[in-house]
């Protein structure tokens, strides 16, 4: 039993469908934050902030709730890759991770608004690509349309056949949302999920 409200501080469809299969009654709210990383921000500063960010953007709309914030950042040589949203820019970071690994840093927080105590942990997970042609990468493109993920790619979907292996300790946190550690800090705050 849940004494507060659980509150997701994100309008992603996967990751509210990831949270769904807790079976944990839950609201989400839109954190309407600045995702642009801030000038010598690593990939996990950038994620672990923009976690935090979006837990606190809702907590005046839920002063006493549970609210869980995430982030996902890729990163490639170095190079943060965000959000491709729009097919150019797709196209651009399919081919730039061919035949390389991607660095995936998704950060999860859990915001207790009624007392302001706060968890936060980043999961990383490392995305190896094939060296898939120009024309797979547009056939792939033009099917799944993923310009709202980091990295322009589903593993959960059709993106799966542009990967070549995936390490990592939670198969989640890749699509956006680390359930197992989720499960850990909302036991802290004495949320049994079964």
């Amino acid at each position: 039993m849940i004494s507060q409200p659980l509150v997701l501080a994100s309008t992603s469809i996967y990751r509210s469908h990831l949270l769904s299969i807790l079976q944990i009654p839950f609201k989400t709210a839109a954190p309407n934050v600045d995702e642009t990383p801030l000038p010598g921000e690593n990939a996990q500063q950038t994620s672990a902030r923009l976690s935090i960010l979006k837990a606190h953007a809702v907590t005046k709309d839920y002063p006493n709730a549970l609210i869980i914030g995430s982030d996902q950042v890729a990163l490639l040589d170095g190079q943060q890759l965000g959000k491709p949203y729009t097919h150019d820019n797709a196209v651009r970071q399919l081919r730039a991770m061919r035949d390389k690994t991607v660095v995936f840093y998704t950060a999860l927080t859990l915001l207790n608004s009624a007392d302001n105590s706060i968890q936060t942990e980043i999961d990383e997970t490392k995305v190896t690509f094939r060296n898939s042609s120009d024309e797979e990468i547009e056939r792939y493109l033009l099917k799944e349309q993923p310009y709202h993920c980091a990295g322009s790619a589903k593993s959960e979907g059709l993106g799966i056949a542009l990967i070549s292996r995936i390490e990592g300790k939670d198969p989640n946190a890749l699509i956006g949302l680390p359930l197992i550690t989720l499960v850990s800090m909302l036991k802290k705050q004495g949320v049994e999920v079964i």
